[in-house]
């Protein structure tokens, strides 16, 4: 059971308030928040999700750049709150359609009616979208989601043309449309976060991808529907039938929602399901067989005087050239001896920025866009404060990235057709598949 939930913005400002059981203090948000905000123990720079203080265990996870947070005086499950924690957003963005500061200050009524069915004194009692229907009556007030800034993966899918339209990822699974009507339209997100670690020597040590197939449902009557997946899909080491690079997608393992009919999935690799409302889960699965990792880090630093010395990094995009990557930034700790930092771009380079922090000694280089088959540089000229006498490349690195490439995934898991149960002949609803790849732990050592 949990005491208390609060949702704070990243200025520390209350949004959201419920005590479910008087056993913790009232100033527990200020105390959770200065401690997150000034966090410096363990020589770790950001606060871990579950931590206690005077006796009160603290649990928070950060969606959109709120903080969600739950307290507890018992010995609950860290997991289990966390999850719950995630669900609670999940619930509240499929009820308002957006999910930020103004969509919860215009909608607290709202918000407060649904943390009502979810928890029950400290309990848990659903986060099903589907079921909350039946208990909730408030209409959300849709906030004008055109003057938002994109805060998730899924805004990038908003931009350019024969893309998805732009109330696609910010509606509400309750409001209708102007008029009256309801969209029919369907959305299924391949999601894949890789973790890769690469050798001095450029090899690759470990690689793994964690990925998610999300399915979100605007279709009325909630008709069966058909997901096809690759037909020389593989699942399980003891399934290795071929080796890399001869084409057949091999996962570790699975796991399915429990929606989800897998009849005719060993045949033919399809699944059949009646989608709840709101968005969730079809199937998470987890792949470590070797891929193409989508960028090269390639790091150089070496000696330039008693007090200088020079970074060289190369970036690599090894991916199609149709295919453009986001919001790449490259960081990488230098010798702690280093006080200043010149750094020198490529001829022409556009979109790109660098910074060197101080305060943790560390160079961030950020690109804006990448496309595929190109190159970049960055070269950066140190200089110490005191004359370095040991091994500066063991003082340096590793080099770390993180970046997200739309409409590409490494392990190569496709949703080859989306087939909805027809009610009639005229009934033709839109479906969206979209593909996202994000970094997870992306490190170069040196």
């Amino acid at each position: 059971m949990i005491s208390q939930f609060f949702v704070l913005s990243q200025r520390g400002d209350n949004i959201v308030f419920r005590d479910y059981r008087g056993e913790v203090q009232k100033a527990s948000a200020e105390i959770f928040f200065r401690k997150v905000k000034f966090w410096k123990e363990d020589g770790e720079e950001e606060a871990p999700p579950v931590f206690n203080v005077d006796g009160v265990n603290y649990f928070h996870v950060k969606v959109v750049g709120l903080l969600f947070v739950a307290t507890t005086r018992v010995n609950v499950s860290p997991s289990l709150v966390l999850e719950l924690l995630q669900r609670i957003a999940r619930v509240i963005k499929d009820y308002l359609g957006v999910l930020n500061e103004d969509s919860l200050r215009k909608n607290f009524v709202l918000v407060y009616e649904l943390l009502d069915e979810v928890i029950d004194f400290g309990y848990v009692q659903t986060t099903s979208t589907e079921l909350l229907k039946s208990y909730v009556f408030n209409e959300p007030l849709v906030v004008d989601a055109a003057r938002l800034q994109p805060l998730n993966p899924a805004a990038i899918f908003m931009q350019g043309t024969k893309r998805m339209p732009g109330t696609a990822v910010t509606k509400s699974v309750v409001a209708n449309e102007p008029g009256g009507r309801k969209r029919e339209e369907i959305f299924v997100d391949i999601i894949e976060k890789i973790s890769v670690t690469f050798s001095s020597s450029g090899y690759i040590l470990t690689s793994e991808i964690d990925g998610t197939i999300q399915m979100k449902s605007y279709l009325s009557g909630n008709p069966e529907i058909r997901l096809a997946l690759n037909e020389d899909l593989s699942i399980g080491r003891g399934d290795y039938r071929s080796s890399f690079g001869s084409g057949s997608v091999i996962l570790d393992d699975c796991n399915f929602h429990e929606s989800v009919r897998l009849d005719n999935f060993d045949t033919d690799r399809t699944l059949t399901l009646v989608p709840p409302d709101g968005e969730f889960p079809v199937m998470n699965y987890r792949m470590t067989q070797e891929f193409k990792p989508p960028f090269r880090i390639n790091t150089l630093i070496e000696e330039a005087g008693a007090l200088k010395a020079e970074v060289i990094l190369k970036v690599s995009a090894e991916f199609p050239s149709s295919i453009t990557a986001n919001t790449i930034i490259v960081q990488m700790p230098l010798p702690k001896y280093t006080t200043r930092v010149n750094f020198e771009l490529e001829p022409g380079a556009l979109g790109q920025t660098t910074d060197f922090k101080e305060a943790n000694r560390r160079l961030e280089w950020g690109l804006k866009k990448i496309v595929g088959g190109s190159e970049h540089t960055l070269r950066a000229k140190l200089t110490f404060s005191q004359e370095f006498h040991g091994n500066i490349t063991k003082e340096s690195g590793p080099v770390s990235a993180t970046f997200t490439i739309p409409m590409y995934n490494a392990s190569r898991l496709q949703v080859k057709y989306l087939q909805i149960a027809k009610k009639s002949s005229a009934y033709n609803p839109y479906r969206w598949v979209r593909y996202v790849t994000q970094a997870n732990s992306y490190v170069a050592r040196m």
